[in-house]
């Protein structure tokens, strides 16, 4: 079986290694991204790019955009890739016959992106989630008297935004145009993961941790094997019938009792761990059970460079992260495909100069223009797109 396939993003290196798999297995790759130049859009793997509205400010143009791109090229499969998954799972209404989605309705997908929906149908469903209320509510209140806190915002990612207070910390006023909750606060250890879902059934679950961060956003990534973690997945898959990809943030208390933190209802990192060409199957297949690269560590070398370097002078682990730097597989490099990643700098510099002029890491600011986030965000993605861009 072979096709035509269109990634609605194709700035992150997860977009790169999904136009790879699917180039490999003989479809013909397309990719819609709101950045003139992309990481994807580099790779030999990719057909043609489309440069298309940012959906954070643009959302009815966007869709429109993508529209058109299905009708013009007869795709055969739609495939969302990142934050721009609640944006783009509306387009599922207005797709031809024939063309499918690879992932849930647009009120699925908002249920389980929104921080408080999503630990109330964890716990509905009898599995461990930390209660959780809306900041505001007289039950936050009470839940901070009692222990310590994470306050975030319903709607975000990369960690932007989050505090934890100490028990009896006053919380902040609630905002209506940035709604946040109020989550008791899990101490253990953390846990990320990837899985490719079909009608409730997983093909297979991608658990990791992250070995190196930039900030708060992991760019070296470890795999391990988590049964406990797995099952809990499982459990909430298949109870929310999920198809697409979903991913989720994890604590594992002192007890070996996972506790489900928040849910990102599309991929995330762990799916370079993957084979290429498996992945693109379990996609299509819901019987292809995907094998993982022999690599049980991963990074994302121009991140790791820059915190290997910065450790040098601000008194970091210098010698641990050089060596985890020169022993680490790169997610995007690629012999009989090496522009991506030789051009990498050149195609990332909206990104990295966004970074650079906020001071902030670059996965804070990779996806402000394509993610869905709250009234104030929404508002300041022309602004963020427009300094992107500029020049």
């Amino acid at each position: 079986m072979t096709g035509n396939v269109l990634l609605t993003l194709g700035r992150l290196p997860k977009a790169l290694d999904l136009a790879r798999g699917f180039a490999e297995i003989g479809w013909r790759v397309f990719v819609a991204e709101p950045f003139k130049r992309h990481l994807a859009g580099a790779s030999r793997a990719v057909v043609r790019s489309f440069r298309v509205a940012p959906p954070a400010s643009e959302p009815a143009r966007y869709l429109d955009e993508l529209a058109r791109i299905v009708a013009a090229e007869r795709i055969d499969l739609v495939l969302p890739v990142s934050e721009e998954t609640p944006h783009a799972a509306h387009l599922r209404g207005r797709l031809p016959a024939g063309t499918a989605m690879f992932t849930m309705p647009p009120d699925a997908v908002l249920r389980l992106h929104d921080k408080l929906s999503f630990a109330r149908r964890a716990a509905a469903w009898g599995l461990g989630a930390p209660e959780t209320h809306a900041l505001g509510e007289p039950a936050a209140a009470n839940l901070v008297r009692r222990g310590p806190v994470v306050v975030k915002p319903v709607h975000s990612c990369s960690g932007r935004g989050v505090r934890i207070l100490p028990a009896g910390a006053d919380l902040p006023p609630p905002d209506p145009e940035a709604p946040a909750i109020v989550q008791r606060f899990v101490a253990g250890a953390e846990y990320s993961s990837c899985s490719i879902a079909h009608d409730g059934r997983i093909s297979s679950t991608v658990v990791y941790r992250a070995a190196q961060k930039s900030g708060s956003v992991a760019i070296a990534f470890e795999r391990v094997a988590h049964p406990a973690i797995e099952d809990w997945i499982a459990r909430f898959v298949a109870a929310e019938r999920w198809t697409g990809f979903i991913a989720f943030d994890i604590v594992v208390d002192d007890s070996g009792v996972p506790w489900g933190i928040e849910c990102n209802p599309r991929a995330t990192s762990g799916l370079h761990f993957w084979r290429r060409t498996d992945l693109a199957r379990a996609v299509l297949d819901p019987a292809h059970i995907p094998l993982c690269r022999p690599e049980t560590v991963l990074q994302q070398f121009y991140p790791a460079l820059t915190e290997t370097q910065m450790s040098l002078f601000r008194g970091g682990n210098f010698a641990a992260n050089l060596r985890r730097l020169l022993t680490t597989r790169d997610v995007s490099w690629e012999w009989r495909d090496p522009l991506p990643f030789l051009t990498m700098t050149a195609t990332s510099w909206p990104i990295i100069r966004m970074a650079m002029a906020r001071g902030v890491p670059f996965g804070e600011v990779a996806t402000l223009d394509v993610g869905w986030y709250d009234a104030r965000a929404t508002a300041a993605a022309p602004a963020v797109l427009q300094s992107a861009t500029a020049g």
